[in-house]
């Protein structure tokens, strides 16, 4: 079994450079099915997450090779058979196929899928989605099947702005006949960049990123090469490593504008920043404040920096308060910082940390993939060694992470144990 091992105390320097979002990458990957020509992904995160996508594709008989952080994907041999139960129950984004294979082959069963457990994140939007657009559904016996002889676009209005029922919907409606509209559709950058690959392609999708999305069917699509946009959570997390730390290192690889809420809540708690292009500056070296944060899908601040932002808060003198509202299961972390000398109580959905003067290192796990990354910046600046077990969390949405952090000073390593 590996860990993670992190000794505290190192100031940060230098420069990190940040891979492209994995959250991006697996429906550029499930998109691919809904083209018959060569697909080139450009700098993908090699990640187990990527991997079980690609694996599962392999399954369906495509052709799939991976080098230089390129993948290149041909779907033309493609089967329709059913998806690989275990591969999907691993990863919920694995459920992303299901819109491009209804699209293409007018029918698709899959296993339920698996993922984080950080909250219930029903499927039902999907499939709502699916529905509106002419598929009949049938469920029953850990399986959902979706069948349909011709997709034909509608207006979908999703009751949650879900980020996987967006992307399924607009997959699923790009090869459809007629016009679709998916109203209080999620905003998030990797929906702007699922569909500015699409039209790559030849999609004509429009207003992607916003609250209402277009999607006006075509007959086929054409290959491409494409560079994904880069992860703002990777970014975001590696921002926070040098506030924690009191250092001042550059991260290479972000467009600001994608995580305005966490710059902004950062700014406020006292970090500085100059930025540069797709490059930015962080100075954490100044006093910090206190702040209170609210998770709200996007353009708010996110869900999947709150854990990190936690790390950081418990050394910041006074009280703070977060609210989760996107998640219901994700303040598992509190007691693994409360065991490292945080002073956190919980409220409902909400957090209240009091800032201590110093966390210790000691036996913690990863409950989830954030969380693992917010136990690595509390190991940073604990007194003595921290060791973090179940780092597969860490794995799924991370590219080696402890080698960049080695990279700009940090006392981490991976051990087996």
């Amino acid at each position: 079994m590996k860990k993670i091992l992190v000794k505290g105390g190192n100031k940060l320097k230098g420069e990190v450079n940040i891979s492209a979002a994995k959250n991006s990458v697996l429906p550029i990957i499930a998109a691919s099915i809904l083209c018959e020509e060569d697909i080139v992904i450009e700098n993908a995160p090699m990640l187990e997450d990527v991997a079980v996508i690609c694996n599962l594709l392999l399954g369906l008989n495509c052709d799939l090779k991976s080098e230089n952080n390129n993948i290149k994907i041909n779907t033309k041999n493609i089967k329709e058979i059913d998806a690989d139960s275990n591969l999907i129950r691993k990863m919920r984004a694995s459920f992303l196929i299901m819109g491009p294979m209804l699209s293409r082959f007018g029918h698709c069963k899959l296993s339920l899928p698996g993922g984080c457990n950080i909250g219930s994140r029903p499927i039902d939007l999907h499939l709502k989605g699916f529905k509106a657009l002419g598929a009949e559904i049938n469920m029953g016996y850990g399986y959902v099947e979706a069948k349909a002889k011709k997709l034909i676009g509608t207006t979908i209005y999703l009751d949650f702005p879900s980020v996987g029922a967006t992307e399924n919907i607009i997959m699923a409606a790009t090869l459809a006949e007629g016009r679709t509209v998916i109203e209080n559709a999620a905003e998030e950058p990797e929906i702007w960049d699922l569909a500015e690959f699409l039209n790559s392609m030849g999609a004509k999708i429009s207003g992607a990123g916003t609250g209402t999305i277009t999607i006006d069917g075509v007959k086929k699509l054409k290959g491409t090469t494409y560079k994904p946009i880069y992860d703002r959570i990777e970014a975001g997390t590696f921002i926070i490593a040098a506030a924690i730390t009191n250092s001042i290192i550059t991260v290479n690889g972000i467009n600001s504008s994608h995580l305005t809420p966490v710059l902004q809540k950062l700014k406020e708690c006292g970090i500085e920043f100059i930025e540069e292009g797709e490059k930015i500056i962080v100075d954490g070296s100044k006093e910090k404040k206190p702040i209170d944060i609210k998770t709200m899908p996007y353009p708010g601040f996110p869900t999947d920096m709150q854990p990190q932002m936690m790390s950081l808060l418990t050394l910041v003198n006074g009280s703070s308060v977060i609210t989760e509202t996107v998640f219901e299961n994700r303040f598992m972390h509190i007691s693994e910082l409360n065991r490292m000398g945080a002073n956190i109580k919980i409220d409902g959905r909400t957090a209240f940390v009091e800032g201590v003067n110093k966390l210790t290192g000691c036996d913690v796990k990863a409950t989830d993939l954030r969380a693992g990354a917010a136990m690595i910046l509390a190991g940073l600046v604990a007194e003595g060694y921290t060791s973090i077990g179940d780092i597969y969390h860490i794995d799924r949405g991370y590219v080696n992470i402890e080698e960049k952090f080695r990279k700009i000073g940090a006392n981490i390593q991976r051990i087996e144990v």
